[in-house]
């Protein structure tokens, strides 16, 4: 029996519990243990889940009770032509998906993208939030909430800042709603996504409003930062990065690659993209940029529940004389170059495709490269996706792809 049967069986016995297993042995033993137990409580055989190629130690900081790794199908779009703020030359982009003919789309985009001359990419305002809510009695303590935190915003950063090297308070915006006040913090959180980042400079900003308030802090996060939720306020005052990605196709090249005409591309962007997601009472005016902005989050480390915001796109189209215009606007991409799991060996190594792992000099400017090259990338996919619709080639392109 080896040591993995055996802490399987004291599992099995109630001697043990699945997350105390770490205590007992290491983690790729921990982790084959629970895929014993599981292999004979549920019958199911876990060979593929248990071949993964890094050290179970690696992943500790992201995974609890670890059974092994969950393998995507990884393919790589580009090179992708960018002239940003940040970004500047040819980048190949992992993108991580189980969607047939996603790589194929976006892949073609690119293509038309580069011999256009590339796309133009800029990183429009940068901001983590996080926003508490506070109980107070009434409207008159409300106010003097609001009073205080208008006056002593350099106090508050100064809590805030003091829990991190690299985080900075850029703003506070208060909001009542009869006896809650919600207050939204927002942060420059350098190549860090910096959700965690926020969260404990917020708390000690919040002890402080605390001491020197009626307020009484109710929960950390209000919902008005808000966090992988479709929301408006995100929409209009961003997440993350807001970053913008455009491009000015020749009218030749539109019509010889991608088969249709500027003015049915524009037509097709109107009544699918900005009507009928209006009449859908949507928050992203896009045909896919989430498919772009989900397959890069998985091959990257980004926290793929964040993509809800990441959808938060508005495409906008125009038939001009001599080409077409294109543009992708993103509100709220919340990626990071640095913690969280772009720590783990396969999406370090994506990073290291693009080039953007780790933290860079200035500060910041890895992650805004990312969040441009993302931009990109989902640009490429709206005008593969609406071509494709515009010329009818939707349904055929699947067919010829065996999807």
């Amino acid at each position: 029996m080896t040591d993995a049967d055996e802490l399987a069986e004291q599992v099995r016995a109630g001697d043990l519990r699945l997350h105390e297993l770490e205590d007992h042995a290491d983690n790729d033993t921990a982790a084959e243990a629970r895929r014993k137990l599981l292999e004979s409580e549920t019958d199911a055989t876990l060979d593929t889940v248990g071949d993964y190629s890094f050290d179970a130690e690696q992943a500790e900081p992201n995974i609890e009770n670890m059974i092994g790794g969950a393998q995507i199908p990884m393919g790589v779009a580009g090179p992708i032509a960018v002239s940003g703020g940040s970004a500047e030359g040819d980048y190949y982009l992992p993108l991580a998906t189980t969607e047939g003919a996603l790589l194929a789309s976006v892949n073609r985009g690119c293509s038309v993208i580069r011999t256009a001359g590339g796309a133009d990419a800029r990183v429009t305002k940068t901001g983590m939030t996080r926003a508490p809510v506070f109980r107070v009695q009434g409207i008159a303590e409300a106010e003097e909430v609001v009073s205080w935190v208008r006056e002593n915003r350099d106090e508050l950063a100064e809590a805030a800042e003091s829990t991190t090297s690299h985080g900075e308070l850029l703003d506070v915006t208060t909001y009542v709603v009869g006896d809650s006040v919600f207050l939204r913090f927002v942060y420059d959180t350098k190549d860090a996504m910096g959700m965690n980042m926020v969260t404990i400079a917020t708390r000690k900003a919040a002890e402080l409003v605390e001491d020197e308030t009626p307020a009484s802090l109710v929960a950390l996060s209000g919902n008005l930062c808000t966090d992988k939720k479709p929301a408006a306020i995100n929409a209009v005052e961003g997440r993350g990065r807001s970053v913008t990605a455009d491009v000015r196709i020749p009218r030749e090249t539109v019509e010889n690659r991608l088969h249709t005409t500027p003015e049915a591309i524009e037509e097709a962007n109107t009544r699918k993209n900005l009507i009928g997601s209006a009449k859908a009472g949507s928050l992203g005016f896009n045909a896919h940029a989430a498919n772009v902005v989900a397959a890069a989050f998985l091959a990257t480390g980004q926290d793929a529940a964040q993509v809800v915001e990441g959808s938060n796109a508005i495409t906008t189209v125009e038939a001009r004389d001599d080409e077409l215009y294109a543009s992708v606007s993103i509100a709220s991409l919340e990626v990071g170059t640095v913690g969280g799991g772009t720590k783990l060996p396969t999406q370090s190594e994506a990073l290291d495709v693009l080039g953007l792992r780790g933290g860079s000099d200035p500060a910041g400017s890895n992650t805004d490269a990312l969040a441009e090259v993302i931009a990109v990338g989902a640009l490429a996919g709206e005008l593969s996706l609406l071509a494709a619709l515009a010329s009818r080639h939707l349904s055929s392109a699947h067919e010829e792809l065996g999807r």
